[in-house]
């Protein structure tokens, strides 16, 4: 028992040093433009948005509130903040999970893992989605295992029953791919008669009951949309295939591999694996059904469409936890599996300070944060070289949030919106509904791999297009992308329709 105290306390501080270092990186790094896409959405709180669920919104404006009440600018630390911070505690959660499978030192196993991971010690740097998403999942799924290891019926089972529940539907308004985590749970209780009889209690009733509850207003938002939201995603992740369903399989394992590292990912299967094979208790056997069911959906929607490598990071909280519970700290395939990735994670934190890695910088994913205060200053002079009224924008998301959050007073821009994908601009009055006749807008367009035709698109509806210097984004002295600033001078009125999109 004194070990398995000690183990915890060691746990709890493995954690708290990953959440400090994760902090650190957050204040160090700027801003990728996902980021900056979602800062522009806590400006504007609602229930949902055209790509996800609100919490990530939630998240970056309770940190820039959390500055401002303290004299402090908005900056990168306070965007990032709460979304560290939730990260960090999906990784305390799995924690727990490992100390109800195996003690104190499954804890400390599944701690130093978590905190080493690549996927868990970089993802959680950033504010997207996945922050809150994995907090939830891990939560929920702790308490999960904490309602079947209490007696069927028992307060404490149902008390716990519906906390998951609440924590479920937390998960439903982070991301909707949350939606596996009670697909599979259920899949679990079905596929085994001790779990079946659980359904003879009122806990997991109550526990759809309040996830239910807490998505509510999600779904009356996007009810509201036309379901917009749910449109996007399906289409998104299921729609028309495109390409080689062999390259995207591969590319699936090779981003699992690296994001996991290749050692971890074979313990964590091997784990899953041997849980179904060993005829595990109840708790083990749903956490095994819970990662291989999000596999097996990724897998699948792999054959139709490209899977980003981070969208199966919820399986692993489960099958960390297994692994934890299953292999002793004095493996020696578990400590190798956790220097490796402890040497992936040091490239990729050096490489994020400091480039290191032999990437040209067009190619270099941790590039695309870096020069957009250069591209928003070549459009602020720009415009204070026009008459009158005059707002920025650009045609793409990225491109329209990183000028927003660069230029002085952090102006809303605007979205051309008739170029690229559909995003959450199209829901807000664009720059027709708020502009009068002579003003002006500036554009920041990508030149990269050629002219766009979005200047010309839109000079029937301006007096004057004037095409300007180039405005390339810079990584040190290497050229990440190309933009270029374009004035258009004294508005007409009207607007180009968008000619249709696959999204």
């Amino acid at each position: 028992m004194p070990d398995d105290a000690r183990h915890w306390r060691t746990a709890l501080v493995v954690s708290f040093a990953a959440l400090v270092v994760r902090l650190l990186f957050a204040a160090a790094l700027p801003l990728f433009p996902d980021e900056t896409y979602y800062w522009d959405w806590s400006r504007h709180l609602a229930a949902g948005y055209f790509d996800h669920p609100p919490a990530i919104a939630v998240l970056v404006s309770a940190g820039t509130a959390l500055a401002a009440l303290v004299g402090a600018p908005p900056s990168a630390f306070a965007i990032r903040l709460f979304p560290v911070i939730a990260g960090s505690a999906a990784g305390l959660f799995t924690t727990m999970i490992a100390r109800r499978l195996g003690g104190g030192a499954a804890a400390l196993t599944a701690a130093v893992v978590f905190a080493l991971m690549p996927l868990a010690a970089s993802g959680p740097i950033l504010a997207t989605p996945d922050a809150p998403l994995l907090a939830t999942s891990a939560a929920g799924l702790y308490f999960v295992v904490h309602a079947l290891d209490a007696a069927p019926g028992s307060r404490t089972s149902t008390s716990n029953w519906m906390i998951a529940g609440a924590c479920l539907g937390l998960a439903f308004s982070s991301k909707y791919t949350s939606i596996l985590l009670p697909l599979t749970i259920t899949a679990a209780v079905l596929l085994r008669p001790s779990l079946r009889a659980r359904l003879r209690e009122p806990g997991p009733y109550l526990a759809c009951l309040v996830a239910t509850l807490v998505f509510l207003p999600v779904l009356y938002w996007n009810r509201e949309h036309d379901w917009i939201s749910f449109r996007f995603q399906i289409q998104h992740g299921l729609g028309t295939p495109k390409g080689s369903a062999l390259k995207r399989e591969l590319d699936l394992i090779g981003g699992q591999l690296g994001l996991v590292s290749p050692i971890l990912f074979a313990l964590a299967a091997l784990a899953v694996w041997r849980t179904f094979r060993q005829h595990a208790n109840d708790a083990r056997f749903v956490l095994a059904v819970v990662a291989t069911g999000s596999w097996i959906f990724f897998a699948w929607s792999a054959i139709r469409r490209p899977v980003e490598a981070n969208w199966p990071a919820p399986s692993y909280i489960p099958a960390i936890a297994l692994l934890a519970a299953l292999r002793p700290p004095t493996d020696r395939w578990l400590r190798g599996g956790i220097a490796l990735a402890a040497v992936l994670v040091a490239v990729i934190y050096v490489h994020a300070l400091h480039p290191i890695l032999p990437l040209p910088a067009r190619r270099d994913p941790v590039a695309r944060s870096a020069g957009w205060s250069g591209v928003a200053t070549q459009v602020q002079r720009a415009r204070a070289t026009l008459a009158g009224r005059t707002f920025v924008g650009s045609d793409r998301y990225q491109e329209v949030s990183e000028l927003a959050w660069h230029s002085p007073g952090r102006p809303v821009a605007f979205c051309t919106c008739i170029n690229g994908r559909h995003n959450q601009y199209e829901l807000w009055p664009g720059f027709a509904a708020v502009a009068g006749i002579g003003d002006n807008l500036v554009l920041a367009l990508d030149e990269t791999t050629g002219t766009p035709d979005t200047a010309e698109r839109l000079s029937p509806y301006f007096t004057r297009v004037v095409r300007g210097a180039l405005a390339p984004l810079l990584r040190g002295p290497d050229t990440v992308s190309v933009r270029r600033v374009w004035m258009l001078e004294d508005y007409r009125g009207g607007w180009p329709a968008r000619p249709a999109v696959q999204d």
